[in-house]
């Protein structure tokens, strides 16, 4: 028996070894990952259930590197998908076969604090977490925080406008990026805005942010930096329904009152991160609050106090304010350590759809019945204060008839989003996993409008292939600017 290549894949591999060397000549052989376990490590991101082998892996180290390596691929009509960590759970940084992924994450530098004027200039591999860490001496904060804040990179958090628990009183990374220096797919390097609040001309910053790679690859960026408060204090509110405990968040809100943070945990969750981080939850109620406000001590001692009012018509089962700064940080423990400690007992399914506050309650039993319906338990965990939900469908990954309900009832619940006022999604992005639910948002007119832009960018259309859009949706898009032209 034969083991040679048949002749299409001989071919295939040919090219790839020619690509290879081109790419190890112009950044350098240490830059370019082409053996088959090298490359392994970047099929998927954290939406595991999809795996795609990409031609190579580019680790530069500066915006030169990546200006050549995207001219060339450029020139030759390779497709290039950007990758920060993996973190994605949309599909976002899922490579293609015949695609180059740059992977940004040795391009991590502090290039300058200006602490007098409050910013600061990085390189976009920098952990999110990291941004902080750098200025924590001097007292200051970089705000976004998203659960994986330990991992994921600044260039993940600008590709999907990413959030986290403080987007309710500081913004997500939108409000927090000043400036960008950017690599168009021809090589040409752009900067954005600057280090100040407003720039002149057109607002593009708000364009690339969220862009989901679609557009370039940002190399650098210039943030907000914020002096941290005098103090911070969390309590937990629990409630003997979802349904208490969403009209509790609307009250408060609806009052006038912007805490740093209001988490939601339905049961179980809250019994899965109780036993992963001790928090000292309270484990016979059907949701969980937590609440967290800060400044001086006297105003936080007044903001607990108007909080704990407001609560009260909803007949709170337990009403408890964190009384040291370990159990401040047991509090959060357990909610950053959700998706963690439920993916230890189970795969899920993790959506990710906004809604207004007031449709809360009434979203939160619909998306029960979803989940019944397809046989399917449910463990909710989300930013309740900004409406930004994240369903866990708990599913078994080994059973392709679960996976399939698994993903059906996430389409049906991001469907229940878009119909309640909300939308697809908040922070984790479309990627792959939403993009054939974009014309449940978008009419033909909108997505049009939207490929133009991405045409003006990836007139080629080589950059993150196969997201955000629906399939079809670059040969409508070609034909709209012929018929344009």
């Amino acid at each position: 028996m034969s083991l040679a290549l048949p002749e299409p894949e001989r071919a295939i591999v040919s090219r790839r070894d020619a690509i290879v060397e081109d790419l190890r000549r112009l950044v350098g052989p240490g830059t370019i990952i082409a053996d088959e376990d090298g490359r392994r490590a970047y099929e998927t991101d954290a939406l595991t259930a999809y795996r795609r082998m990409p031609l190579a892996v580019a680790l530069p180290s500066s915006t030169e590197e990546v200006s050549r390596l995207l001219r060339y691929c450029h020139q030759r009509g390779i497709k290039v998908v950007a990758r920060g960590a993996g973190t994605s759970l949309s599909g976002g940084a899922l490579p293609a076969e015949d695609a180059l992924v740059i992977a940004v994450s040795r391009m991590n530098r502090v290039l300058e604090v200006d602490y007098m004027n409050r910013i600061a200039r990085l390189e976009v591999g920098i952990t999110n977490l990291g941004i902080s860490e750098t200025v924590k001496a001097q007292n200051f904060f970089y705000a976004p925080d998203p659960s994986s804040q330990l991992a994921c990179t600044l260039a993940g958090n600008i590709g999907m406008n990413s959030g986290g628990a403080h987007c309710l009183k500081y913004g997500v990374t939108t409000n927090n990026v000043l400036g960008l220096k950017m690599v168009l797919m021809d090589g040409e390097v752009v900067e954005i805005g600057g280090s100040h609040l407003d720039s002149p001309g057109y607002d593009l910053m708000g364009l690339i942010v969220g862009s989901e790679g679609q557009f370039g690859i940002v190399t650098e960026a210039t943030v907000r930096i914020l002096r941290a408060a005098e103090g911070a204090r969390p309590m937990l509110l629990g409630f003997d329904s979802s349904e208490a405990a969403g009209q509790c968040v609307s009250a408060i809100i609806g009052a006038g009152i912007i805490p740093v943070a209001i988490e939601f945990m339905d049961k179980p969750a809250i019994h899965v991160c109780e036993a992963f981080a001790k928090a000292g939850y309270p484990m016979e109620v059907e949701a969980l609050l937590i609440v967290e406000v800060e400044g001086s001590q006297d105003e936080i001692a007044e903001l607990l106090a108007i909080i704990t009012e407001l609560a009260r018509p909803f007949k709170p089962k337990e009403m408890r304010v964190s009384q040291s700064a370990e159990q401040s940080a047991a509090i959060w423990k357990g909610r950053k350590s959700a998706f963690g400690a439920i993916g230890r007992i189970s795969d899920y399914y993790c959506m990710d759809g906004t809604i207004p506050l007031g449709k809360l309650a009434e979203v939160l039993t619909s998306i029960s019945h979803i989940c019944d319906r397809h046989g399917l338990r449910v463990a909710n965990i989300f930013h309740a204060g900004d409406g930004n939900l994240h369903p866990l469908v708990l599913y078994d990954a080994n059973d392709p008839a679960q996976s399939e309900r698994a993903e059906q009832a996430g389409a049906e619940i991001l469907e229940l989003c878009v119909a309640a006022g909300g939308c697809l999604t908040g922070e984790h992005g479309v990627g792959i996993e939403k993009r054939d639910l974009m014309r449940v948002q978008f009419n033909e007119t909108d997505l049009l409008l939207q490929m133009r832009i991405k045409t003006v960018f990836d007139p080629k259309w080589l950059l993150n292939p196969a997201k955000v859009f629906p399939l079809d949706g670059r040969e409508a898009a070609q034909q709209d600017s012929a018929l344009a032209a």
